[in-house]
């Protein structure tokens, strides 16, 4: 197996099934500073966030906790949800699921259970994120589909799920407030989202 820098991913000499790749991705040892993702056939490795990225997906997770169904969880961090259909394993930057998805000893999550997954880009996951997981996610069925674009600093929600990916979308600035479809019927205030750098070049 080889570890590559610039698009870092594992992958094996010969294909290897669905099922297989689950059980080699339980057992490998991934190197500090990368999450692990089943995408398009192969063990993907992915460097872990920036420092404000965190703070993101905080503000995320805070504004829309309280329109959640009831019994649903919102949160942000390592968890692996499966999707069998199209063999693919991701592991959402923010993610809310009922709470029973997570009342489970296994490590493979019910990727059809989610109600919201938000995936925040950055320069080696930017074209699955806008367009492997728009097809996945929009076919299991997950009603929102959040995309934050770190590189072009804009948010995009996609809603309608569908067999081919999602009916509808909305794409608004870093900065402005962005409509959220139901569950939230909310919107969602993107200030703070942008690259703290930028704020340091205008003082």
């Amino acid at each position: 197996m080889t570890l590559m820098t610039e698009r870092p991913t594992i992958s094996g000499t010969e294909p290897r099934s669905f099922e297989a790749l689950l059980d080699d991705l339980d057992e490998l040892i991934v190197p500090d500073g990368y999450k692990a993702e089943i995408v398009r056939g192969r063990i993907v490795l992915s460097p872990w966030s920036k420092g404000y990225y965190t703070d993101v997906m905080e503000l995320v997770c805070d504004q829309l906790r309280s329109y959640l169904p009831e019994g649903h969880r919102i949160s942000y961090g390592p968890n692996l949800y499966v999707f069998p259909g199209d063999e693919r394993a991701y592991g959402p930057d923010v993610h809310a699921a009922p709470r029973s998805v997570f009342r489970t000893t296994s490590n493979r999550l019910d990727g059809e259970a989610l109600t919201f997954v938000a995936e925040l880009t950055s320069t080696s996951t930017r074209d699955d994120d806008l367009t492997d997981k728009v097809s996945v996610y929009g076919r299991a069925g997950v009603p929102v589909y959040l995309v934050l674009d770190m590189q072009e600093e804009q948010a995009t929600v996609l809603w309608t799920p569908s067999a081919k990916g999602y009916e509808s979308h909305c794409t608004r600035p870093f900065g402005e407030k962005l409509p959220m479809p139901a569950p939230f019927n909310c919107t969602l205030d993107t200030t703070g989202f942008q690259n703290p750098e930028e704020d340091e070049d205008e003082a």
